[in-house]
């Protein structure tokens, strides 16, 4: 459900709404990768993010929805910790 040009992701919401992201970073978190991606038609100043399972298979990226919401929590939490600990550096 995404197509990638250079670091903009076009990627499908539950309502079949095409969303352009930007590809941010690449996190491995638990044995898995996930990407970082923002909203590209958002405020620049607090683009809204976007959280997905990244996976490579062939050459080709895709992009899944993290279905599980204790997994989604886990993660967010992750990356939360994260930007928490580069803003204290």
């Amino acid at each position: 459900m995404a197509e990638e040009e250079n670091n903009i992701i076009e990627i499908t919401d539950d309502e079949g709404n095409t969303i352009k992201c930007e590809l941010y970073d690449i996190i491995e978190f638990e044995n898995n990768q996930y990407a970082v991606l923002l909203d590209v038609d958002t405020d620049e100043e607090n683009p809204e993010m976007v959280l997905m399972r990244y996976t490579e298979e062939d050459g080709e990226s895709y992009f899944e929805t993290i279905e599980d919401d204790d997994e989604f929590e886990r993660v967010s939490e992750y990356i939360e910790n994260l930007e928490d600990e580069i803003e204290e550096e």
